[in-house]
């Protein structure tokens, strides 16, 4: 009698009809940057829904937002079992440059073992896996083994701005014990991982003005300010000469790094060489006292992302400009608050603006993203951890992400529900870049692995 369960069975026989199955939707270019594509959105988030039910689902629904819709879906087997809410994310980034894509960038091929399209790994064929998986429990002729709800947005590459308010809307509906997040990746193709924080962000733009018009450099530059160098002089306030953020009270709500966060830090693989010839980058340049690890997945920053003012076209302008601008992003860690950080930066701009120049901060809209974090004592972890280790035969690894995933601490903070990130993409993915690829190796492995995570899950307790 053959131990093979159904379900992988079923994942073997219907092999090449999912490949096919996710060819159709890469098809779909549902870039959410670009209005153009609006109906291309809608499209592929009809084409997500019905995917949902052929696998099963027994509800599935198209809720509206003030942007693009939100594919939820439920399927309810027992009240004493947990519930998991899966998120992913429909929506794809512009394909440009469009000509260093070896194939076009919405017409998926094979190659190298890998499937070959925009959203192939970010995050169409990650979305697609655990619909694979609950399709071939379906096909089995069984049902899932714990409660599976499904939240899948469109609006993820341009930050989400609908998705806080509709989990706040429709937290009843979303109710669950946590959330396996299938958008992400492995550390790599043979080494697992688990993510158990990612940063939070917020940002600003200043401006500097120091006079109503820009000036004859002859007549002025040698006694009035130029708005160009004081907005150099004043950004380069903002470190120390050890890289530490100069901004009173940045690092007050900083939990420092215990030694077993350090341990398991040390424990994850880092090649600082090829790190930095990857990026054709000479030197490491951060806060002193850490690790480039350290620096990226558990230290605050200040980030400088553009500055500019004048005059910058061909030849010479002899002008001393009136204003100039520059903008700030911070990636936070947990306890740090968004608001009052720049709240923060904003003082020490006026605290430190050089005579003669005005500065105004504009903090835009979105309010920033707190950081989030999970133990790695979490009962789902534990339990990826143990599916992760016998798919692959070795432990997982630990890590974090320097990025950030705004709904992860929205899930937390409206529904109490920790994410636990449970996805395939490898570093070598391409995400956002041209030739963006999803290996085969994960297109078999990932489904498997949440058949099996909810095989485990369901003994745990709710």
């Amino acid at each position: 009698m053959s131990s093979t369960p159904a379900w992988e069975q079923y994942l073997q026989d219907h092999r090449d009809q999912h490949l096919e199955e996710l060819f159709e939707l890469l098809r779909i270019p549902s870039v959410s940057a670009l209005p153009e594509h609006k109906d291309d959105i809608r499209r592929a988030a009809g084409w997500v829904a019905d995917r949902l039910r052929a696998a099963g689902v027994p509800r599935v629904e198209l809720l509206e937002t003030d942007g693009n819709p939100v594919v939820y879906g439920e399927w309810l087997v027992d009240p004493s079992k947990p519930t998991a809410l899966i998120y992913g994310h429909y929506d794809v980034q512009p394909p440009d440059p469009l000509d260093l894509w070896e194939t076009p960038a919405f017409e998926p091929s094979m190659r190298n073992d890998r499937i070959y399209a925009r959203g192939a790994a970010d995050d169409k064929g990650n979305l697609f896996m655990p619909i694979r998986a609950v399709a071939a429990i379906h096909g089995s002729g069984a049902e899932p083994p714990i409660n599976l709800k499904f939240n899948f947005e469109g609006e993820e590459e341009i930050g989400s701005p609908n998705l806080p308010p509709f989990v706040q809307q429709h937290a009843d509906l979303l109710a669950c014990d946590f959330v396996l997040c299938a958008d992400g990746g492995m550390w790599g193709p043979d080494t697992p991982s688990l993510t158990l924080g990612t940063k939070g962000v917020t940002g600003c733009q200043v401006n500097l003005t120091v006079a109503s018009t820009d000036m004859h450099s002859g007549m002025f530059g040698a006694s009035v300010q130029n708005a160009v160098r004081a907005a150099a002089q004043l950004a380069a306030s903002l470190h120390d000469e050890n890289n530490r953020v100069a901004v009173a009270g940045f690092y007050d709500d900083v939990v420092p790094l215990s030694d077993q966060e350090r341990e398991d830090f040390d424990e994850v693989p880092f090649d600082p060489e090829g790190y930095l010839e990857a990026i054709g980058a000479t030197a490491f340049v951060g806060e002193s006292g850490y690790s480039p690890v350290e620096l990226n997945w558990a230290r605050p920053t200040l980030d400088l992302n553009g500055i500019w003012g004048g005059f910058s076209g061909p030849g010479t302008k002899t002008v001393t400009p009136a204003e100039a601008h520059f903008k700030i992003t911070c990636r936070l860690v947990p306890d740090q608050d968004p608001n009052k950080i720049i709240d923060q930066i904003e003082s020490h701009l006026i605290e430190h603006a050089p005579a003669g120049a005005t500065v105004t901060v504009d903090r835009g809209t979105t309010g920033g993203s707190r950081a989030f974090r999970v133990s790695k004592e979490h009962p789902a972890i534990q339990a990826a951890w143990e599916v992760l280790g016998d798919l692959y035969d070795r432990d997982p690894y630990f890590v974090r992400l320097g990025g950030t995933l705004p709904i992860a601490a929205t899930y937390q903070e409206v529904l109490d529900a920790d994410m636990i990130f449970y996805s395939w993409g490898m570093p070598d993915s391409r995400g956002h870049a041209p030739n963006e690829n999803f290996q085969l190796r994960s297109f078999d492995t990932a489904p498997r692995g949440y058949c099996r995570l909810f095989e485990r899950l369901a003994q745990t307790e709710n």
